[in-house]
């Protein structure tokens, strides 16, 4: 019986692993990134790709160990579609704004370059 239960358990998680892009953006906000600008938006990227890679890492960790595999998906998996559902979401921002990374925001000026003085000729006295 244990055995039988422990299958369906199994099982139905790796029906969860299985789920593709189509189903994270059900666990994100699509209008959270409508008003946000560039700069925002390439915080909000960063800060998404640090979150996406640190939850891969410790569902990673977590498969090492003995029931690894049930304990990574019951801990962080959900969390782990809904930053990938994020990340799609500021993604499509990003690009309908026409974003650049690190460039500066529309309407700023651009920035001037420090005035260095000319390097004393060679044998001149100061």
């Amino acid at each position: 019986m244990r055995l039988v239960l422990g299958f369906a358990l199994v099982s139905g998680l790796a029906g969860c692993a299985g789920m593709g892009d189509s189903m994270t953006a059900a666990f994100a906000d699509p209008a959270k990134y409508e008003l946000y600008n560039c700069k925002q938006l390439e915080a909000e990227r960063k800060a998404l790709a640090a979150r996406q890679a640190d939850l891969q890492g410790l569902m990673t960790k977590a498969e090492t160990g003995t029931g690894g595999a049930v304990v990574a998906e019951l801990a962080y998996r959900n969390e782990y579609i809904a930053v990938r559902g994020q990340s799609h979401f500021a993604e499509e921002a990003w690009q309908r704004n026409k974003c650049v990374a690190g460039a500066p925001p529309p309407g700023a000026p651009a920035p001037v370059p420090p005035v260095v003085a000319p390097a004393p000729a060679r044998g001149a006295k100061r």
